[in-house]
């Protein structure tokens, strides 16, 4: 199984919430054999950053590392 997490762009409020408990329920998809990954319209640097502020919302360290991937749609082709 996967799940695809589609967000219109990075830093948005709702989509920070989202994924960061995704991020947190990350070990129970894992044990389930489920895959996460997510799209957004930004760039990697942009997701670099994001990450950094879902793990700090989650009260974790500040990484620029996620459990799963986040795809860079800059130009829209795969949305």
């Amino acid at each position: 199984w996967g799940i695809l997490f589609s967000h219109p762009r990075d830093f948005t409020p709702v989509c920070t919430t989202e994924l960061g408990r995704a991020a947190k329920l990350a070990p129970e998809f894992s044990k389930r054999n489920v895959k996460m990954i997510a799209l957004s319209i930004d760039s990697v640097q942009d997701h670099l950053s994001w990450c950094k502020d879902i793990n700090a919302y989650n009260g974790e360290q500040a990484a620029e590392e996620l459990p799963f991937p986040i795809i860079a749609d800059k130009n829209r082709e795969l949305a």
